[in-house]
């Protein structure tokens, strides 16, 4: 003869086989691609920084007034311009299976005044992260994606550049009010990639940095601190 504490514990067995034990939530791990943390840098270092390189466009006149920086507790590169594009590049290998999501802080705190990237003869940008798919011959079947804080076109606009074919740009933030404020970024550049190309991306080749105001002639200035690569794991 069973017992009664033996016929609930069988019941509540039972119940447990049927809708699942209560197990502890375990948070999915954070996989993490580093780009680039500055932190290894000379703090006040000017120039192009170690392990990058420069990549120059016709007529840009580059100046590459650039210094590595501490802002508000953090390393950063301190980007300007005042007349001139200046390019820097990085390589590096990413898995967008495995981390599809560019993570960057940045603080603009100016704008070229005039920029407009739908027009040729103002397309001005302040600094701006690309991501970049190298493809031979580069000029022709490279693919670039260029992620802008703009002074004026909407969040989410898609546009491409109007002087550079293998060149796209996408619009994160725009206006001026957050301007002199760190801001975190995270972009998917996998379904970015599809959006733009329509088709399902390989592992990118080089990430970039830019800052050009060669067509307003304006000044621009801003900061970008640590880059990386990231899962998806803890976003939601």
């Amino acid at each position: 003869m069973l017992t009664r504490r033996a016929l609930i514990c069988g019941l509540l067995v039972t119940l447990g086989a049927a809708h699942g034990h209560p197990r502890s939530a375990r948070a999915e791990p954070i996989e993490v691609s580093p780009i680039e943390s500055w932190t290894h840098h000379p703090l006040n270092g000017r120039g192009v920084p170690e392990g990058w390189r420069t990549y120059e466009t016709i007529g840009g006149r580059p100046a590459y007034d650039f210094t590595v920086v501490e802002d508000d507790g953090r390393r950063a590169l301190h980007l300007r311009s005042h007349g001139d594009h200046s390019t820097i590049v990085r390589k590096l290998r990413v898995n967008l299976e495995a981390t599809p999501i560019l993570e960057w802080q940045w603080k603009l705190t100016q704008l070229p005044a005039g920029a407009d990237l739908r027009n040729r003869a103002t397309s001005d940008a302040a600094p701006h992260v690309f991501v970049v798919w190298p493809r031979t011959p580069a000029a022709l079947r490279s693919q670039l994606i260029g992620y802008v804080w703009d002074p004026a076109l909407p969040v989410g606009t898609v546009q491409r550049s109007q002087k550079t074919r293998t060149v796209t740009f996408l619009i994160v933030r725009s206006g001026t009010s957050l301007l002199g404020q760190w801001q975190t970024e995270r972009r998917n550049v996998a379904e970015d990639f599809r959006l733009v190309y329509g088709s399902e991306p390989d592992a990118p080749g080089a990430v970039a940095l830019s800052i050009d105001t060669n067509d307003t002639q304006s000044p621009s200035e801003g900061f970008i601190g640590p880059l990386l690569f990231r899962s998806r794991a803890g976003l939601r």
